[in-house]
């Protein structure tokens, strides 16, 4: 296996990499204090409010920062307001107890979240509320009501303003382009039928646009991932059948493929065929993935197939105008037991023939699992190493890095985080204590 690059320190302990939100956010929040400084606050009377609110604005994309900045400038609003009135009325009730004071400032803690629920600004309410609390806290011994929640708005405008500023500023970054990235197309959408949500598209596009070599990796044929991404600039080949071929969107054409010994595949066909189990048989030819089916299908089956025929990326064939040396890998389509039982049936000859099998779920059909035979050295790793070799040849020293999601897809926003974490390993932002990416051994795994 080629060696893959890691953020490693030893076994035992794992140091990440300082992110570069990390380092603005101290930047804003040291920008604050110098702000107040200058301003003549000092120990106690310095605010921290500002300081707060660059922490909360900072956000990955400059684009997040400026929506938790409206949101929390919306709030603030919200809650001095309310802050400022409560403190003109209360005057008028002097000399009130702290059993009739305080229910009084939970009702206007209610009447603030209540508020920004009414402007449709729900995730505004919580901070509604805290912004309230801090403008009426001190009564009675506030002698300027108008000043107090003007003060916090300025506040919140203060750590605002610092926290864009930060943002838009860019640190130097050295964009790895002597690196290949792999990424599974199953950790960017739920499966092989639905399409990868247009903000990860969007971030993979970018990605491409600004040099990174990224190598998605599909389980299935090029029509399932080419369902999936629709438009998007690739600037490497991709793995797909699971390992089994190399395929250059590109240029509509497959750079190797592993295919089964026609020997094994004579065997395989037999044994289903004498198992009365319906199956379908992958070949590539001339760069055309051609399908055909053998056997009769239950009514799921076959309305997974009739679905799958309509796709313009494949071509279903129904005759056996195939050559057995052109069968990249053959798939049973059946419920989850009896796919489970056809495996364990073919299990002990598998090995001696040169065989490996993966069942995964079939989409679209309810308790229903797809069978998968491919030659015993059509897999990930295989495929990583050959394509590694492919690109080699027109840029020697070229290094390979895994991002993996440990358990695959689970909403658009891991897929989105995933792909931020290899951006940052596209184009780390790197502290003085960096550690030399040539001395590391594990594959970076995004978790």
């Amino acid at each position: 296996m080629p060696k893959k690059i890691a953020k490693t320190v030893n076994r035992n302990f794992y140091l990440p990499p300082i992110g570069q939100r990390i380092v603005k956010t101290s930047i804003a929040v040291f920008l604050c204090l110098v702000f107040y400084r200058l301003r003549g606050y000092r120990g106690e009377t310095m605010s921290a409010e500002a300081a707060i609110t660059a922490i909360i604005c900072m956000q990955p994309y400059v684009q997040d920062t400026k929506e938790y900045a409206l949101n929390r400038l919306s709030g603030t609003l919200i809650g001095a307001l309310w802050g400022f009135l409560f403190l003109l009325v209360m005057p008028l009730f002097p000399n009130l107890s702290p059993f009739l004071l305080y229910p009084l400032m939970g009702l206007g803690v209610l009447i603030s979240l209540y508020s920004a629920v009414v402007i449709r600004k729900p995730d505004t309410s919580s901070l509604a509320a805290i912004v309230f609390i801090c403008v009426v806290i001190a009564y009675p011994d506030i002698d300027a009501p108008l000043d107090q929640a003007f003060h916090r708005v300025l506040d919140v405008l203060v750590g605002t303003a610092i926290a864009i500023g930060v943002n838009l500023f860019r640190l130097p970054r050295v964009k790895q382009k002597d690196r290949v990235f792999f990424v599974r197309t199953k950790d960017l959408a739920p499966d092989e039928l639905s399409r990868i949500p247009s903000s990860v598209l969007f971030r993979l596009n970018y990605l491409y646009s600004d040099g990174a070599k990224i190598c998605l990796m599909s389980e299935h044929a090029p029509a399932f991932f080419m369902t999936q991404i629709g438009a998007v600039n690739l600037s490497a080949p991709m793995i797909v059948m699971d390992g089994a071929g190399i395929y250059d969107a590109n240029e509509n054409a497959y750079l190797s493929t592993v295919n089964i010994p026609p020997d094994a595949s004579r065997w395989l066909m037999k044994r289903l065929d004498a198992l009365d189990i319906p199956y379908f048989i992958y070949t590539v030819h001339k760069n055309r993935n051609c399908i055909y089916h053998r056997g009769r299908m239950t009514e799921a089956e076959s309305k997974v197939y009739q679905r799958l025929k309509r796709s313009p990326y494949r071509q279903y064939l129904d005759d056996d105008h195939y050559a057995l040396e052109d069968i990249v890998y053959i798939k049973v389509v059946a419920a989850d037991e009896k796919a489970t039982k056809t495996e364990r049936a073919l299990e002990p000859s598998l090995t001696r023939r040169g065989l490996r099998t993966v069942i995964r779920p079939q989409a679209g059909l309810e308790n229903g699992s797809s069978l998968y035979f491919y030659a015993a050295n059509a897999d990930m790793a295989h495929a990583e190493e050959r394509l590694l070799r492919l690109m080699q040849k027109k840029e020697p020293g070229l290094k390979p890095v895994e991002v993996f999601s440990e358990n695959g897809y689970q909403s658009e926003h891991d897929a989105a985080h995933l792909l931020h974490t290899l951006g940052n390993l596209y184009e780390p932002f790197r502290p003085f204590f960096w550690i030399d990416p040539e001395s590391e051994k594990d594959a970076r795994r995004f978790r």
